[in-house]
């Protein structure tokens, strides 16, 4: 089915669509050298040992290996078929498929795409309701009264569904859909009773609750006046799950690329406020404590996220949760805080969203500032025991900051209010970060740069060297290929690079460019494709010599010709030992020997 869009129209989509910038929706990249580096979004980790490179247009993890070009990618991270994610370079590239195009199966089931079909429908549908009919009037008229304009329920494709028990059921029913589906993903009930169906979010305004893709895979209904609960969302299912998904992610991530900082709300009607106030890298919690699965989410974009959670006590407690967890994957956290016991959207209302950019936004604190104020509700502070462990607990934590200038500050806070010198509490700092092995050697190598290294620095034969070099020019050069086709052919002494060799001629014998992210599309083995991003991956001159390139061929052609004979040697040897011939067995093994010394002489 693949091949049912033609070459060239791939070609322009791959050319349209800079690797860089598709990774970096998913991945912080930051640029090292000529390359860009950041966390494996494939596997766990807290130092980068993800590599993209914008000059070849491909992508490589030195821990786990995984590696391709920018249809890979997105194959890998969203499950998708080929076409699926060709379909999706093209739509972010404006780029209009043949419509000949034949589709492959999606990479969902059938059910999940009934589902998200229905959930479509839906948000269209109550959206139309709340601005434009009389059945959404009660709907708007409580989002107007919450201050919410047309432009932000157009921008969230706010709704609300009639409060009437079968109008839901009725309208998808009508478009195809059976009860039972749509009961098992709860978008309507059923009655124990009387086996009735009715609408689950009847008489609520709607949040469409959204994927990454902007795929609507969930609804938050908000209750009117005397309904319980105040919030009513969609059940888990197999495409919603609340700790794994961020509420406005979709709309918001550009943002964050941008801003590299993230701020992180407990409410819908906080980010909407928010947006309206022209702050745009905002995402909330599904009403649930934050999870694991979204603090790393989180970091793959950003080094710094602001919890503005509400003021009230359990505000304050969970965005102490939430801060530890976001250190723990490796966020940098500062805490936006809200006096008087407001949470965020009340302030806006209240105070405007200037007041709450620069006053709660602007002046966010850092961790260490938010933490000896969280600290103290557990102290007396007027005994002096408790001062001492007051002392000894931010202590504690000012040891675990490795800038020793805001070490210093916060030293100099305690050593004015409990009026304690600042050299003894150094000397104690001194003593938690060594004893935490926080104190890192100055002389450590970045990390990453170690992995590439350790990587690329295998010890190999000459002649494996000589072929892993020879191909990685080869795949940058036609000219190289073509001689070395002429020369040698595909008598590679590795099977892989026998392989990508034999691919490689046909692939440019087909008047294909000199682009490994284009030609990797031919090789289907996953051993062998990695390889051949290794080989990529492997630095080269401008210019080579021919000489260069006569000298390698020297060194494959040496070890085809003497590898054969060593063996057929050893052969021999083996067979001498079984007859009891000591001598000829000895005789051939200085045989063997002398090879193998020219061999190396060669090298």
């Amino acid at each position: 089915m693949v091949n049912q869009i033609p070459n060239e129209v791939i070609e322009q989509i791959r050319n349209s669509n800079d690797i860089v910038d598709v990774v970096g929706e998913y991945v912080q990249l930051k640029k090292q050298g000529r390359n860009y580096v950041g966390l494996c979004p494939f596997h766990g980790e807290k130092t980068p040992s993800f590599s993209v490179t914008q000059e070849k247009q491909i992508f490589h993890c030195f821990g786990c290996h995984k590696g391709g070009n920018v249809v890979t990618f997105l194959m890998e991270m969203e499950s998708f078929t080929f076409f699926e994610a060709i379909k999706h370079l093209a739509d972010r590239a404006g780029i209009d498929l043949p419509s000949n195009s034949l589709k492959e199966e999606s990479s969902l089931s059938k059910e999940s795409q009934q589902v998200l079909s229905a959930h479509e429908w839906l948000t269209k549908l109550y959206h139309h309701l709340i601005r434009f009919t009389k059945d959404g009037k009660e709907g708007l008229d409580y989002l107007q009264g919450r201050g919410v304009s047309d432009e932000a329920i157009d921008a969230f494709q706010l709704g609300y569904a009639p409060n009437t028990k079968d109008f839901t059921a009725t309208f998808l029913e009508k478009k195809g859909f059976h009860n039972q589906l749509l009961v098992k993903y709860g978008l309507l009930i059923r009655n124990q009773d009387s086996d009735l169906v009715t609408d689950r979010f009847r008489g609520r305004v709607i949040f469409p609750i959204r994927n990454h893709l902007g795929k609507t895979v969930a609804f938050a209904g908000r209750a009117m006046e005397g309904q319980e609960p105040k919030y009513l969302n969609s059940p888990e299912t197999d495409l919603f799950q609340k700790g794994k998904i961020l509420y406005n992610f979709d709309l918001a991530r550009k943002h964050i690329r941008k801003l590299n900082e993230v701020i992180l709300f407990e409410g819908y009607m906080d980010v909407i406020s928010a947006y309206q106030s022209g702050i745009e890298n905002v995402v909330a919690t599904m009403g649930t404590a934050l999870t694991e699965n979204q603090a790393k989410l989180l970091k793959r974009y950003v080094d710094t996220v602001i919890l503005c959670y509400d003021g009230d006590n359990a505000g304050v407690e969970a965005t102490y949760k939430a801060s530890r967890l976001l250190q723990q994957v490796g966020c940098q956290v500062k805490i936006a805080y809200i006096t008087d016991k407001l949470d965020p959207d009340s302030y806006i209302k209240e105070f405007g969203g200037e007041a709450f950019k620069r006053e709660v936004i602007g002046a966010s604190q850092t961790f260490l500032s938010f933490y000896m104020r969280y600290l103290r509700k557990d102290f007396n502070l007027s005994l002096e025991s408790d001062r001492l462990q007051y002392v000894e607990e931010v202590l504690k934590e000012i040891a675990k900051l490795e800038s020793s200038v805001e070490r210093e500050f916060y030293v100099k806070e305690i050593s004015n209010e409990f009026s304690i010198s600042v050299d003894s509490l150094l000397e104690e700092i001194k003593q938690f970060r060594e004893k935490s092995g926080s104190e890192k050697d100055k002389r450590e190598k970045d990390r990453y740069t170690k992995k590439v290294q350790k990587s690329s620095s295998k010890l190999l034969p000459a002649f494996h060297n000589a072929e892993r070099t020879l191909l990685a020019y080869m795949l940058q050069n036609r000219a190289i290929a073509e001689k070395v086709q002429d020369e040698l052919g595909a008598s590679f002494n590795i099977d892989a690079h026998k392989i990508i060799a034999t691919y490689l001629y046909a692939y440019y014998e087909e008047g294909n460019p000199e682009d490994v992210s284009i030609f990797m599309d031919r090789i289907t083995d996953e051993s062998v494709r990695q390889t051949l991003i290794q080989l990529a991956l492997i630095p080269t001159q401008t210019d080579i010599s021919d000489k260069e390139i006569n000298d390698y061929l020297n060194i494959i052609r040496a070890e085809s010709s003497t590898g054969v004979n060593i063996k057929q040697l050893k052969a021999e040897q083996r067979l001498a030992e079984q007859q009891n011939d000591p001598i000829k067995a000895a005789q051939i093994a200085v045989e063997i020997l002398e090879l193998q010394r020219q061999v190396k002489h060669l090298n």
